[in-house]
């Protein structure tokens, strides 16, 4: 079977290039499309794989500029030929997923999220632009929502990633979906026996961009004086090494290693989680070693942290409620309630075996589905 995997760019490797990771194993040989690829920031993910790249990739600095190119997506997808293929599958949290295939070939789309930025958080994103991109986005994202909405409706499958993304899909797309939820990679992150004591310090780990509400825990540390290791990069993260200016008890690593990064879940007391993810895969990584989570309570998170088993949530993305949720966390701590052993066989329940075989069945029944049509 002649395979075609869409994914929207590949300029890092995470969460949502996982998943075109578990694809080329289950379908070796399948060939890659994408809007713009970065071999240096790939770090030689996908090397054995033919990509080919969207017109967009042909211009200057295409790897560094293609997230204001937003515009230009939807054309750069539908130029994709993807007639000779047996199936295509679609990675997609933006415009991968409106590619134009042929009524008798399945397509299947792995939503990330229908893209926040068109839909529910646009006025977030617009409270944080400069004016000229605020102009183009009251300008331009009414057609963008009606090109995601009608492209939505091609597709023969469409999967979510966790019920909260269902939800959304539904609401934005009118659409029903498959519930599969990513895994977690014990390879990457695990536990370590020896390690029976957790140390006093919190861990921060996440790119560092505005949606990822790093400056809660910062500030929330710097209030109660706790430990906090902030391990990741990205565009806050100058911003944030000002705000925590002075706080000896606020430590930065920046991009780290994975045996670093593990080195830290593996000793934290908890891993602080500010964000509204689709699903995030971060806590289950914590959790995979070990570590407890203090989580915002909405979206993905919900799914991924057992309340007072695994960790505890905080209710508002504020200080306040950040300081509170540390609080609770430590005096029900101090009560053994977070186990180890609990919270690590619950991370391990979201494999890449299970993963494989949900998605093999959605291949199957959607392919029956086509030939049907």
């Amino acid at each position: 079977m002649k395979v075609a995997i869409v994914h929207d760019w590949l300029t890092t490797y995470a969460g949502a290039e996982t998943i075109v990771d578990l694809w080329l194993q289950m379908y070796p040989g399948a060939d890659i499309y994408t809007l713009v690829y970065d071999a240096k920031k790939m770090a030689g993910h996908f090397e054995g794989s033919k990509i080919y790249t969207s017109s967009l990739q042909k211009l200057p600095c295409a790897t560094k500029i293609y997230t204001k190119l937003l515009k230009f997506m939807p054309k750069a997808f539908e130029s994709f030929d993807l007639s000779g293929y047996d199936l295509v599958l679609c990675s997609s949290s933006s415009c991968a997923k409106g590619v134009i295939v042929p009524p008798y070939i399945p397509q299947i789309a792995y939503a990330h999220t229908p893209m926040r930025y068109a839909w529910d958080l646009f006025f977030d994103y617009k409270k944080r632009s400069g004016r000229l991109t605020r102009f183009f986005m009251n300008k331009g994202m009414p057609s963008i929502r009606l090109w995601d909405f009608v492209s939505a409706q091609r597709i023969d499958t469409i999967v979510a990633n966790s019920k909260y993304i269902f939800r959304r899909i539904k609401n934005f797309w009118n659409r029903d979906s498959v519930v599969i939820n990513p895994p977690v990679n014990v390879s990457r992150f695990s536990d370590d026996p020896k390690i029976t004591e957790r140390e006093d310090f919190y861990v921060f780990f996440s790119r560092l961009v505005p949606y990822k509400r790093a400056d809660l825990a910062i500030q929330a540390c710097k209030e109660l004086g706790r430990e906090l290791i902030v391990i990741g990069g990205g565009s806050e993260y100058d911003n944030l090494k000002k705000m925590a200016q002075g706080c000896d008890n606020i430590k930065f690593t920046g991009r780290a290693s994975d045996s670093d990064v593990k080195h830290y879940l593996q000793r934290c007391k908890a891993m602080i989680f500010c964000a509204e993810e689709d699903f995030g895969i971060t806590p289950l990584e914590a959790q995979v070693c070990g570590a407890p989570v203090i989580a915002f309570g909405r979206g993905g998170a919900r799914e991924t942290v057992l309340e007072n088993k695994t960790g505890v949530f905080f209710e508002k993305q504020e200080v306040n409620s950040v300081v509170s949720a540390i609080k609770d966390f430590e005096e029900k701590d101090s009560q053994g309630l977070f186990k180890k052993s609990t919270i690590i066989k619950h991370a391990k329940s979201f494999t890449e075996e299970k993963f494989k075989k949900e998605f093999a069945k959605v291949v199957e029944d959607t392919i029956e589905k086509v030939k049907v049509k």
